[in-house]
């Protein structure tokens, strides 16, 4: 089935309020694109000048839609910049500078992302780093402990935090991990002492 054009414009195009075709009205086109984007999933500002940019949008148009849209608050770039920084940080385990420069390249305010990574303090930072490393922290079969350490720093570093911590979290789990395998066997071996000794008792009765 073929659609009927009139002057350039999709017949079968959807109708704005004053009954013309949505081409004729770019600011409707922009705000159509913009609903459309927003509904998939919250964006920032930037990530909606840039798409609608890449389309051609008159950059006039796109500063006046977009103007409204956070007028209403369906564009709010410091809520999504702290939503952001919680999820990321609890789920992947993300420092501050990676969580930052997240940010900055979905078009967020470098000060307005600054401020949404100042939540997570130096004490939330740490815990979060020790609890990631003790869930990763591995001695393969014949490896110096010494590696393993090292490949935990890399792990942590890839996360974004700095090298002082990496080395420091890594050391401290891995001796960690040690004294409670150390631990494990004292008290496997007492246990087994405290059954010998009484299996010896029963058979003597």
């Amino acid at each position: 089935m073929t659609r009927r054009r009139r002057s350039g414009i999709d017949a079968t195009a959807p109708v704005n309020r004053e009954g013309g075709h949505v081409e004729d009205d770019p600011e409707q086109v922009v705000r159509t694109i913009v609903l459309r984007r927003l509904s998939s999933a919250p964006r920032t500002r930037g990530e909606l000048e840039k798409d609608l940019a890449q389309r051609g949008s008159d950059p006039d148009i796109t500063a006046a839609v977009l103007d409204r849209f956070e007028e209403v608050g369906l564009i709010d770039d410091e809520a999504y910049a702290r939503m952001w920084v919680e999820s990321r940080h609890r789920s992947k385990a993300l420092a501050r500078s990676l969580l930052k420069r997240e940010l900055t390249d979905r078009g967020i305010d470098r000060e307005l992302a600054q401020e949404a990574v100042d939540q997570i303090d130096d004490d939330a930072e740490w815990q979060r780093a020790r609890e990631f490393a003790v869930r990763k922290f591995r001695v393969r079969s014949g490896e110096d402990r010494l590696k393993a350490v090292n490949r935990l720093a890399g792990q942590l570093a890839r996360k974004g935090y700095p090298a002082n911590l990496c080395f420091t979290v890594a050391r401290e789990v891995s001796a960690a991990v040690a004294e409670q395998g150390e631990q494990d066997i004292i008290d496997e071996f007492d246990g087994g002492l405290i059954v010998d000794h009484f299996t010896a008792e029963q058979e003597s009765v």
